[in-house]
């Protein structure tokens, strides 16, 4: 069976070969699945292929030669090994599964007539496909000064327009992990001039067509009155804007989502906070100006690096949103710290994505940790300090 699934594959990556899915991990700390597919190097053929790794996303081209191998270690490594594969052409698709016993099972099916595209791009850098296209026809990008009205991108917006629909990506990914039976509350606090705000609310309620409220909050008066009256302008009456800050909200009793884009220092751990307590089920922060931890930090061991005042300022960052996704691990949430193109063009990039888990597994452990890190930075976060005072977890090992 081996020498057949070889040929198989053979077959087909090197005839009309679409893409390829091979997941199904017995250790996804280290390998969860592999997307692979066609691309053109200097007129040749090669194989792009994306490796999962726990948290961590990597990118390699292969060549011809050199993909059947990968895959043969893909299946048979010792420390990994992944159980199942898909292999698309445009004719047929190719389905292999390798049992807890090492049988090999093989499925071959071809693809009906209307469901073969038409034609592929195999270049390196294909062009993004983006939520929010060019040429659609969006009131609030017009407004704000990031397209034409005729739904052209405005050049020197271009920036713009990529980082709005890179947040739209963070918000489809987490779409499974909202309510289905209800309203969804959205909280964002820290909206600014709202770009990201009003696209969130017409990706969701015009787009998606979800029940939703978003409550956008900020400190500037004159910001706030001018977004609501665009929000006024656009018919857009579940969206709405407030002067205030989240450390002092009670607006609402419960918050499905909250958003806090660039939150100057302790006012991230106080969103973070006000999410906790609100049980909410998806927290999206990009932090900034993370000056806390610089202020406290104390380690011999660390002397020498903590001597430049940039490099101190910039580990000093690090620590933090770490420590913030231990802490909100140690709540029950899953987290992951991605790159996010930042709206202000500052090196401020790291969006910390929190979804809320039924599993609990990880709390302790991520709570020791946060404390072991305490301990070894002689230094503490105003999140964990909130987090005590409300008893929500004990000040020692758990």
């Amino acid at each position: 069976m081996e020498e057949q699934w070889i040929s198989a594959c053979r077959e087909i990556l090197e005839g009309d070969f679409i893409e390829g899915i091979i997941s199904d991990s017995n250790d996804k700390e280290n390998l969860q699945k592999v997307k692979i597919r066609p691309i053109l190097l200097k007129a040749a053929i090669c194989y792009q292929i994306t490796k999962y790794c726990g948290k961590q996303v990597f990118h390699q081209n292969l060549k011809k030669e050199e993909i059947l191998d990968a895959m043969a270690e893909w299946f048979y490594g010792e420390r990994v090994r992944l159980k199942q594969a898909e292999l698309r052409g445009q004719t047929e698709t190719i389905t292999i599964r390798i049992s807890k016993k090492g049988k090999i099972t093989m499925k071959r099916k071809k693809v009906k007539e209307q469901e073969i595209p038409f034609s592929m791009d195999l270049s390196h850098n294909r062009k993004k496909q983006y939520i929010l296209e060019e040429g659609m026809e969006i009131p609030f990008l017009s407004d704000l000064g990031i397209m034409t009205r005729d739904g052209k991108i405005v050049r020197t917006k271009y920036d713009k327009f990529k980082q709005i629909n890179r947040f739209l990506e963070f918000i489809e990914d987490i779409l499974p992990n909202l309510p289905k039976d209800k309203e969804i509350r959205i909280l964002d606090f820290g909206c600014g001039k709202s770009y990201l705000t009003f696209a969130m609310y017409y990706y969701l309620h015009e787009m998606k067509k979800y029940p939703v409220q978003i409550v956008g909050l900020d400190l500037k008066k004159e910001v706030i009155r001018n977004c609501n009256e665009l929000g006024k302008k656009y018919g857009y009456e579940k969206l709405i804007f407030l002067e205030g800050d989240i450390a002092s909200y009670n607006g609402m009793e419960e918050v499905d989502m909250v958003v806090t884009l660039h939150a100057c220092d302790t006012a991230t751990d106080y969103a973070l906070y006000k999410a906790i307590k609100w049980n909410a089920s998806v927290i999206l922060s990009v932090p900034c100006c993370q000056h806390e931890l610089n202020k406290q930090i104390k380690n011999k061991d660390l002397s020498s690096l903590l001597s430049y005042g940039i490099i101190k300022e910039r580990t000093a960052a690090l620590f933090t949103d770490a420590m913030r996704a231990n802490l909100l691990e140690s709540m029950g949430y899953k987290t992951q710290i991605l790159e996010f193109i930042d709206m202000e063009h500052t090196p401020k990039n790291l969006l910390i994505r929190a979804v809320k888990t039924k599993k609990q597994t990880k709390k302790q452990e991520k709570w020791q940790e946060y404390l072991n890190m305490e301990q070894y930075l002689g230094s503490s976060l105003t999140l964990g300090n909130l987090l005590k005072e409300e008893g929500m977890i004990n000040e020692t090992s758990i």
